[in-house]
């Protein structure tokens, strides 16, 4: 038997036939987006499942998972990866070289300093930055605050019993959120401040939130500026958080997991301006450059900085105390880490970092068009104007309670399986989100989706 799970024959079979049903399912999209069902009959499904055969496995997980490469996948931020990044990722995953220590890493370690320095350089850092990869947005963003602290405090070493608190969007993702409760800081230690009529934090309000918590015997360690914030895409005004944190001396993270990617884009730069003036920034490879989960950069401004997040000595790893990049665990939660830069590097030399530009592009272009659509209906309403390929809208044209109209207007429309979108509350209002992630994505697909719901909606 275990000459059989190794055997090469079999693997070379199966891997042809599975490579064969993914570039048939990027050929020939089906009509259904979602094969939506409740969650009890998944379950029973699966339980019942009684084949052996692999190829018929991953054919009906194929069957019945979410199509991400189909074009009307509009739902959540999670990209239809580039095939070639698939391809890295699983001779990432057959190798399994974890990354902790050099030896079991020897071509991850370098090639994820170099994707860090490369993304470091299109921030806008100098030649002193640098940064790591982890497991995903939450845990980047938690890392960076683990960073911050250890920059202010001596925690790791000593404890705390000091009543210390980070600030933060209103609109911010709620893993930041988590983040800080994961440190210890509880609710107090989360300083949420007010957003505007375009859901972009309220600098104005920065000193007088700053001073409330001061005064309550509150020490801020950190600030969390969004780029963009998850709900709407709206960019905040780093420049004005900068200066805030500069006048504060605390530490300015940049939550850019979505939309750091415009730092490829000259048409769409300009919605980062101030980020090279963060200590730390955190950006999803897997969101808006192309590459399956979960792969994310976590960037310093001072690289050193990035030692000082965990001090812990595994002598059955490391020989040396020594501060070096090519042992990752040092740097990171993880330890056996698969080298996820893998999907980036093949990406980017493959066909170039233009590819990330003609995105982001892409996809921001097509966000503007579809709120110009939703504008030109007289049955839809916009949230807000979108700076970026994630907008908001909701159905108006009923007598019925809003909210609950367009919550069951999605509903029957995933049931429906043609399209698929999510849902957010602004303001205590249930509007409708999509978020344009496959640069396949057409005006005409968009328009059919307004089209879809007109007609549920009246049915």
């Amino acid at each position: 038997m275990i000459q059989d799970v190794f055997d090469a024959e079999h693997f070379r079979h199966h891997g042809y036939q599975l490579i064969d049903q993914l570039a048939d399912l990027l050929a020939n999209p089906s009509d259904i987006v979602i094969p939506y069902q409740k969650p009890e009959d998944a379950l029973s499904f699966w339980h019942s499942y009684q084949n052996d055969d692999p190829n018929e496995i991953f054919a009906e997980v194929i069957k019945r998972s979410t199509k991400l490469h189909h074009p009307h996948y509009l739902g959540h931020q999670v990209v239809p990866p580039a095939p070639i990044s698939v391809l890295a990722g699983a001779l990432s995953e057959f190798l399994n070289n974890g990354m902790a220590v050099y030896e079991m890493g020897m071509a991850s370690n370098p090639i994820e300093r170099i994707v860090c320095e490369w993304m470091c350089r299109q921030i806008g850092f100098d030649s002193q930055s640098n940064g790591i990869v982890t497991s995903g947005g939450t845990l980047g963003n938690l890392t960076a605050l683990l960073t911050a602290r250890a920059h202010m405090t001596e925690v790791w070493e000593n404890g705390s019993t000091e009543r210390i608190a980070i600030m933060v969007s209103a609109e911010a993702h709620y893993c930041v959120d988590r983040a800080a409760r994961i440190m210890g800081l509880g609710s107090n230690g989360v300083i949420k401040v007010p957003v505007d009529n375009q859901f972009k934090m309220r600098t104005d309000l920065l000193h007088q939130y700053y001073d409330e918590a001061t005064v309550k015997g509150m020490r801020i360690f950190a600030i969390v500026g969004s780029a963009a914030s998850t709900s709407t895409g709206a960019y905040e005004d780093l420049h004005a958080i900068a200066d805030f944190a500069h006048k504060t001396n605390i530490w300015l993270h940049v939550d850019a997991a979505h939309g750091g990617a415009v730092i490829f884009s000259d048409k769409h730069r300009h919605l980062v301006n101030g980020m090279d003036r963060a200590d730390s920034v955190v950006i999803d490879f897997h969101k808006m450059m192309m590459v399956p989960a979960l792969a994310t950069g976590v960037f310093y401004r001072r690289g050193q900085d990035s030692y000082g997040t965990f001090h812990q000595k595994a002598q059955y790893l490391w020989a040396s105390e020594d501060e070096d990049w090519y042992n990752s665990g040092k740097r990171t939660f993880e330890c056996t880490k698969l080298g996820m830069c893998l999907r980036v590097y093949t990406l980017w030399k493959v066909y170039g970092e233009a590819i990330f530009e003609k995105n982001v592009d892409t996809l921001y272009s097509l966000g503007t068009s579809f709120a110009a659509m939703v504008n030109e209906r007289l049955d839809f309403e916009l949230a807000i104007v979108p700076q970026a390929n994630i907008v908001n809208f909701r159905y108006t044209a009923t007598s019925s309670d809003l909210n609950f109209f367009n919550t069951e207007l999605r509903q029957r429309l995933t049931e429906k399986g043609h399209f698929y979108i999510v849902q957010t509350s602004l303001n205590g209002k249930i509007y409708l989100r999509i978020s344009i992630m496959n640069p396949l994505t057409t005006l005409k697909d968009l328009a059919e989706l307004l089209d879809e719901l007109a007609t549920i909606a009246s049915g």
